[in-house]
């Protein structure tokens, strides 16, 4: 048997047995080139190389543990759901973590997607029937009469104050 080099723990990914149901949390490095000119005035890149998390449910796990296996896991990124299929033995993953194990009866979790969907219809069809209106439309309540706004007293004459709301309001 013919031994190959990688720069990946081979047989620590393949021992992690990912599952669909599994919350796991995986750490990537992801590398950022930047293009622009020096003081000289010459185009250079730079390089910059970050890591970021990425923690969801495992949807598929597609061809087990063998050298094209891949998995997918799925996230809801501020109200938005995000879908991410990892190579298994990437060297640009640092890091996989199970967090959580939960039993499922299906190989593959794409039901999950509509199921999500319809959750969040349901909660927009919910704040419909509640009259909710955006920030956009409501405005400043206005006061009923110019009287309340001068702040004449009740049973005097209003019309010498509704002049003078008109003149500043003329200024």
């Amino acid at each position: 048997m013919q031994r190959t080099l990688s720069p990946v723990n081979v047989a620590g990914r393949a021992s992690l047995g990912i599952r669909p149901g599994d919350t796991v949390r995986v750490v990537q490095n992801i590398v950022e080139l930047k293009k622009g000119r020096g003081a000289d005035k010459k185009e250079k890149t730079t390089r910059n190389v970050r890591t970021q998390t990425f923690e969801g449910l495992v949807l598929a796990v597609k061809h087990g543990t063998e050298p094209g296996a891949a998995f997918t896991v799925r996230a809801t990124l501020s109200g938005v759901g995000v879908e991410k299929v990892f190579p298994l033995y990437s060297p640009a993953i640092n890091s996989i973590e199970i967090v959580k194990r939960s039993k499922v009866r299906r190989a593959k979790l794409y039901f999950i997607r509509e199921k999500a969907a319809k959750e969040v219809r349901r909660q927009l069809r919910g704040a419909r029937m509640l009259h909710l209106k955006s920030d956009e439309t409501i405005a400043a309540p206005e006061p009923e009469s110019a009287v309340e706004e001068a702040g004449a007293p009740i049973g005097e004459s209003a019309e010498p104050v509704v002049e003078e709301v008109a003149d500043k309001v003329a200024a």
